[in-house]
């Protein structure tokens, strides 16, 4: 049976963020080398990418429901993670649509450039925004400590084995 990681959060951010990104990358190509599949593949990693950048924005509401008391600089800092984190999803799911329109319009090459490098304009304010949303977990995380278990980590009982430590077992 598979667990899924409590919090969920952190679990899933990540798979956006590179989707998002890799997307980026492949739309800003896709605008001086249309060529193969590429507008195809910006499109799936976009879509993905928005996919993700969905569920996590779900799963950050849901996890910052549950932070518990927290210093008046690291509400400010949760604030602008989650609004960067909505902009985010709404500007993925904006590039998604326009990534999927513009591999789609094959019989129209005027449109579909128009449509590549609007695809690349929204799709780089996406990674902008991703970039900006990370900036401001990363705060939270490591400079404020939200959602990092301080009990568990400094309670050797509770904290997880050293995989490199041998244990001696009746065996031996």
């Amino acid at each position: 049976m598979i667990s899924l990681p409590n919090p969920l959060h952190p679990a899933v951010v990540h798979f956006p963020i590179v989707l998002i990104l890799l997307g980026t990358m492949v739309a800003l190509l896709v605008i001086v080398w249309r060529r193969w599949h590429l507008p195809w593949l910006a499109a799936v990693l976009l879509v993905a990418g928005a996919s993700g950048a969905f569920v996590a924005a779900r799963t950050g509401g849901q996890q910052a429901e549950m932070a518990g008391e927290i210093s008046e600089s690291a509400e400010l800092i949760l604030d602008h993670h989650e609004t960067w984190g909505e902009r985010t999803r709404n500007l993925a799911i904006a590039a998604a649509i326009l990534a999927l329109v513009s591999a789609s319009a094959t019989r129209f090459p005027k449109a579909a450039r128009g449509l590549t490098v609007a695809t690349a304009l929204v799709a780089g304010a996406t990674a902008y925004s991703v970039a900006q949303a990370g900036h401001y977990g990363g705060q939270l995380v490591y400079k404020h400590g939200v959602g990092i278990n301080t009990a568990a980590a400094n309670n050797p009982t509770t904290a997880s084995p050293n995989p490199t430590t041998k244990t001696k077992t009746s065996d031996d």
